[in-house]
C-alpha cells in the first residue's frame, strides 16, 4: 500500500466520531483521577474492535479545554501525549529531505534510488513523508508541525534538521530557497507562488532570506537550531560563511572511519586528515559538530572497529555522534562484493557486543543520537535487521553492570529540578586547535540539567575569515533540559525555567575573562537571537557578540 493511502486510512480510522469522543471524555476523567493511560485504553475497547489511541485522547482533551468542559492541565497532557521523548530534550525536532540530486561521493556502501536523495530509501519514515510532499520544504515543515501539535507536542521551539546526503553539492540558489520555504512554514506564512522562469525546485528564485529570518525572531514557531549534513571535503572558509548566511548552527559530517585504508577501499573519496581539518574549521567558526561513524565497513573487523572508535576522541572530539552500522543493501555496490564472498555483515549479536564495549568509553561532553539507522528490515540482504538496537545494547550493558555517560544517557528529561541541589562542573579538553570547556550543571545522581559549550581558539586555529570572531571566545551551544515548553510559559521545577541558561552564560563570561579574552561570540539560531540580545549581546555580521 502506498504511503499516502496508508495516511488516508489512518485518518479515517482515527476520526473522532461522537461515540469515540464520548469514550475519550470518560477516559480522560479516569486518567485525571490517577488511572494508568494504557491500562484504561485496553480496558475499554471500541465497538466493533480496536482501541482508542493517544492521538484521539489529545484531540478530545483539546476540545474539552476549548469548550470550557475542563481547564487546561499540562500534567494531564503530558500523560496522554504520544512519544513524549520527542520533546523531552527541550526542543521539538522537525526533519525534512531535499530533492533527489547527484552526490559527489562514490561510496560502495551507499544505496541508490532514483526517487530519493543519495543514501536514502523511499520507505524510511522521514523519507516517506518527504516523498508524499514531493520534497517541497514548505509542506514538509507545515504538515509536520501540524501533526506534532495534534499529538500534544509544543511546537514554538523548532530544531530544523535538513537531510538529503551532501547538502553542499546542491546549487546555492536551491539551498537558499529551500531554507526560506522552511522558515516561511515556521513563520506561519503562505509562500508566494514560484514566478515564471523559475527552475524546478526553486532554482533561480530570488528570496530575501535576512528578512524571512528576522520575522522568525518573534514567529509562532521559532527556529532554535538549523542542521545540515555534508562531507568533510566540502568544508572551507567560503562554505562556512555561506552556512552562516543560511542560519545553520550544526553540521553533520560523514566521517565513517578514521582509517585511511578503510576509507580508500570503500571509495569514500577523502582521507582522515580532511575530516580533521573540516572539524577544526567548523569548531573555529562555532558550529556544533555531529560525526557519523560506521562499523562493519568493507575491510573492518569488530576488533579494528573498537580501535577505530577510540580515535574519535583523539583531536576530533565531536559534540554528537551517530553510529550507523553498515547494512548490506541490494542497491549498493557493496552487494557485488558480498556476492563474490569478499564481504560479510556482522550479526546482530556481534553488533550488540561491539557497541556495548565502546559505549561506556564515550566522553561526558558527547551525545549519542543514534546507534542504528532506521532502515526497514526488508531492505537488508544479510546481517542485522533490528532497529531497536539501542535498547538491546542497553540491556547488555545492564547485564554487564556498565554504564554510558554520554549526554543522552544523563539528561534529566522530564524530572523536576531543585536548583540548590545542582553542582557546577567545568570539563576541559583539547580538540581541533581549541581548548573546549563543557560547563554543566548536574544533579546529585549525575543527571545533566544543562550545559554550555565554550571554545577558546588556539593561536594556530584555522582562519575563518569572519570579523565577528576576531580575538573572541565562542559559545557553540547552550542547552537546558526538560520537557519543551511554550515560550514565556512556566513549569514548576523544569530545568528550562530555573535560570540555568543565564547562569551558564555568566560562567562562560568568567572563563573568557580568566583566559585573557575580552570578547564573546555566540553562534545563535535565528529564533534564539532575542534571548542573547536580552542578555547584553549585540548583532554582528553572522554572530551575536559581547564585550566581557
Amino acid at each position: 500500500m502506498e504511503y499516502t493511502e496508508k495516511r488516508q486510512r489512518w485518518k479515517k480510522i482515527n476520526a473522532l466520531t461522537p461515540k469515540k469522543l464520548e469514550l475519550a471524555h470518560f477516559l480522560l476523567e479516569k486518567i485525571r483521577a490517577g488511572e494508568d493511560v494504557m491500562t484504561m485504553l485496553r480496558r475499554h475497547p471500541l465497538e466493533g474492535g480496536g482501541y482508542l489511541n493517544k492521538a484521539a485522547l489529545v484531540a478530545a482533551y483539546k476540545q474539552m479545554v476549548e469548550s470550557g468542559a475542563i481547564e487546561a492541565d499540562t500534567t494531564l497532557l503530558e500523560r496522554i501525549r504520544m512519544k513524549p521523548m520527542r520533546t523531552l530534550s527541550g526542543v521539538t525536532t522537525v526533519t525534512v529531505l531535499t530533492k533527489p540530486y547527484p552526490c559527489p561521493g562514490k561510496c560502495i556502501f551507499c544505496p541508490t534510488d532514483v526517487r530519493m536523495p543519495k543514501s536514502y530509501l523511499p520507505d524510511e519514515p522521514g523519507a516517506m513523508r518527504a516523498l508524499e510532499h514531493e520534497f517541497d520544504p514548505f509542506t514538509q515543515v507545515e504538515s509536520r508541525i501540524r501533526a506534532l501539535k495534534n499529538l500534544g507536542h509544543p511546537t514554538d521551539k523548532i530544531e530544523l534538521l535538513i537531510l538529503g546526503g551532501t547538502w553542499s553539492s546542491y546549487k546555492r540558489d536551491y539551498q537558499e530557497w529551500f531554507v526560506a520555504r522552511c522558515f516561511d512554514a515556521m513563520n506561519a506564512l503562505t509562500p508566494a507562488p514560484l514566478p515564471e522562469g523559475t527552475g524546478e525546485g526553486g532554482e533561480g528564485k530570488s528570496v530575501d532570506l535576512p528578512k524571512i529570518h528576522s520575522i522568525n525572531e518573534s514567529a509562532p514557531h521559532r527556529n532554535v537550531g538549523l542542521v545540515i549534513e555534508t562531507r568533510p571535503d566540502e568544508i572551507d572558509p567560503d562554505e562556512i560563511k555561506w552556512l552562516r548566511h543560511l542560519g545553520v548552527t550544526k553540521v553533520q559530517l560523514g566521517a565513517q572511519s578514521f582509517d585511511d585504508h578503510i576509507l580508500e577501499i570503500n571509495k569514500r573519496g577523502h582521507d582522515v586528515e580532511c575530516t580533521r581539518n573540516a572539524i577544526a574549521l567548523l569548531r573555529a567558526a562555532g558550529f556544533k559538530v555531529v560525526l557519523h561513524w560506521m562499523p562493519n565497513l568493507l575491510g573492518a573487523t569488530p576488533e579494528s572497529d573498537r580501535e577505530d572508535f577510540s580515535r574519535l576522541w583523539d583531536d576530533f572530539c565531536p559534540d554528537e555522534i551517530k553510529i550507523y552500522p553498515n547494512q548490506l543493501l541490494a542497491n549498493a555496490e557493496l552487494y557485488e562484493y558480498w556476492q563474490r564472498g569478499e564481504f560479510k555483515p556482522y550479526t546482530t549479536e556481534e553488533l550488540i557486543q561491539l557497541i556495548a564495549d565502546i559505549k561506556p568509553s564515550i566522553p561526558r561532553y558527547c551525545r549519542v543520537n543514534r546507534v542504528i539507522r532506521d532502515i526497514p528490515g526488508n531492505n537488508v540482504v544479510e546481517g542485522n535487521r533490528r532497529t531497536s538496537l539501542r535498547q538491546d545494547v542497553h540491556n547488555e550493558m545492564k547485564r554487564r553492570g556498565t554504564k554510558c555517560q554520554c549526554i543522552r544517557c544523563r539528561e534529566v528529561k522530564g524530572k523536576s529540578i531543585e536548583l540548590s541541589s545542582l553542582t557546577l562542573n567545568d570539563f576541559v579538553y583539547q580538540a581541533g586547535k581549541a581548548e573546549e570547556h563543557f560547563i554543566s550543571y548536574k544533579t546529585a545522581d549525575d543527571g545533566l540539567a544543562g550545559f554550555i559549550r565554550l571554545s577558546l581558539p588556539a593561536r594556530d586555529a584555522p582562519e575563518t575569515g569572519m570579523h565577528d570572531l576576531t580575538e573572541a571566545a565562542l559559545i557553540r551551544e547552550v542547552h537546558v533540559y526538560g520537557q519543551s515548553l511554550g515560550v514565556g510559559t512556566e513549569k514548576t521545577g523544569a530545568a528550562q525555567h530555573v535560570g540555568l541558561g543565564t547562569r551558564l552564560l555568566e560562567e562562560a563570561e568568567k572563563t573568557t575573562r580568566k583566559n585573557g579574552l575580552s570578547r564573546l561570540a555566540v553562534i545563535s539560531a535565528v529564533g534564539t537571537r532575542q534571548y542573547y540580545l536580552d542578555r547584553g549581546f549585540e548583532r554582528g555580521e553572522f554572530y551575536l557578540v559581547k564585550n566581557v
